[in-house]
């Protein structure tokens, strides 16, 4: 599992939008200045199954297994589909006798389209699906402060 901390933003019915801000992996991270993470944090809304209420400190956890294979799906599979409706294309320009660059991109960009096509209602079926979302494992409880002992 992948966990990381946040703080109770707000909660809308059964769900809880959690302010999640920059971990320590951030800073290690080669697409740290790219990412959409401001140095407020970013929202995450999960199913407030804890209760937990405005303020508190939760952890939210993802399975290892879901981002592996959703990564293979982002990254992988459109570059999959690019190589091979390149070649395609290329393939199909060699049997008509014409130069090959031309069907190669076209090949290679309506390969990738119907690849952003797939994975765009995919998104929209994994979004109704509480695999791939983040869940909020438990409740941080921080100490109270000890109250200075009363001298004699």
């Amino acid at each position: 599992m992948i966990s990381e901390q946040g703080v109770v933003y707000k909660i809308l019915n059964r769900k809880a939008v959690v302010r999640v801000q920059k971990s320590s992996a951030c800073a290690h991270c080669e697409s740290r200045d790219a990412c959409e993470i401001s140095n407020k944090g970013m929202l995450v809304e999960v199913v407030n199954d804890l209760q937990a209420k405005v303020g508190d400190r939760v952890e939210l956890s993802v399975p290892e297994s879901s981002i592996l294979k959703l990564s293979m799906l982002v990254y992988l599979l459109p570059v999959a589909a690019l190589i091979i409706g390149a070649y395609a294309g290329a393939a199909w320009a060699g049997s008509v006798q014409t130069d090959p660059t031309l069907p190669a991109i076209l090949g290679g960009g309506l390969a990738m389209g119907i690849v952003f096509y797939i994975l765009r209602s995919l998104d929209r079926a994994a979004a109704a699906k509480d695999k791939y979302s983040p869940r909020m494992t438990r409740i941080l409880v921080s100490e109270a402060p000890l109250e200075p002992a009363d001298s004699i």
